[in-house]
Parts: C-alpha cells; structure tokens; sequence
C-alpha cells in the first residue's frame, strides 16, 4: 500500500460507500492508519490508496501514542457546516511540501460509522474541523488545490508541474500503467 501522489487518477475517483464490514476493511484501515502515522498526517482518505471507498483515517494530534485523538471514519457525511468561514495552511500527503492556505468553516458536524459499524456524531471546529473537511473531499474527488484562491494556486504551479513529470516519468519507467492517464 502506498499514498497516490497528483495527479494519479485515484485521487478524482468519486469513492463508493461501503455496504458492508469485512476483515479487508479492517486490513485496508490498518494499513492506512500505518501509512498516515509513518508520513506524519493529520488524516487519509482510501482513494489516497487507490481504494475507492469511502472510508478515512485521522488522528488529530498525529501522534499514534494519542489513540484518544484518532478516528476511523465509514460513510462520513458533513451534516452541517457553520457559515463562519476561516482561512488556514493546508497540506496533503498526496502533495507532499505543498502548502497553501484554504478557505474552510470554521464548525462541521459530521456523522459517520465506526469499525463495529456504530453511527457516531462528532462536533468540532478549527482545526478538526478543517481535517473532516479535507478528508471527506477526498471521497469525492476533490483535492485541495481545487479550493485555494488565486494566489494559491499561482504560488502552487511549480509543484503542481513537478508532480506530473514525476508521474510521467514512473509511467515512462513501467511503475504507473501507460493507459493511465492523469486527472487534472
């Protein structure tokens, strides 16, 4: 397992809701808590892994000592986001050194289920906030380069650019199928 780096086409896959709970469910969130601590993120969506389901990993703190800050995330949905809207520095491990800043509410509440299948509720803001938001843009194919204003994204051309090269370049070097043609 390995996090899909722009502009793989995985990461504008619309992901499919789970419908069921399976030991493969259990060994793909495994692997991607495993993931999300090694490259120390915030969070991870399944499309990041090629796995399009609607499925997410988070830990607030990224600290994998802090179980209490980490959350497994089936089926989420944003219920309601408060209209206060705050500006704040993003990066995506599907980016990796990217950063830019980002409009986002301020306050979500979101439901989802957990492993064991209970529906849990979860209210935050600020910075949890923002990670439920970035995450579950993900599930739909939405990266955080298509939310950066302007400036963002003229100051983002030169990774954005380098990203694909590297991408052409595994192609080139039989790491990424040829017939897999990047989504922008």
């Amino acid at each position: 397992m390995q996090i899909m780096k722009y502009p793989h086409p995985a990461l504008r896959q619309k992901a499919e809701p789970v419908t069921a709970l399976s030991k493969e469910l259990e060994l793909l969130v495994g692997g991607m808590l495993e993931l999300m601590y090694k490259h120390e993120g915030l969070g991870l969506a399944a499309p990041q892994v090629a796995a399009p389901l609607r499925v997410l990993v988070m830990n607030f703190a990224a600290d994998p000592q802090q179980k209490d800050k980490e959350f497994v995330a089936i089926n989420p949905v944003i219920v309601e986001a408060s209209k206060q809207i705050i500006d704040g520095r993003e990066g995506c491990l599907s980016f990796p050194e990217l950063y830019a800043k980002v409009r986002r509410s301020k306050k979500v509440k979101v439901q989802a289920y957990n492993l064991k299948g209970e529906l849990y509720e979860m209210i935050c803001e600020d910075l949890p906030a923002r990670v439920w938001q970035h995450e579950i843009d993900h599930l739909d194919g939405t990266l955080f380069i298509d939310k950066m204003g302007m400036v963002g994204r003229m100051n983002s051309k030169k990774y954005l650019k380098q990203f694909e090269e590297e991408y052409y370049e595994a192609q080139k070097k039989g790491e990424i199928p040829p017939d897999l043609p990047p989504k922008f």
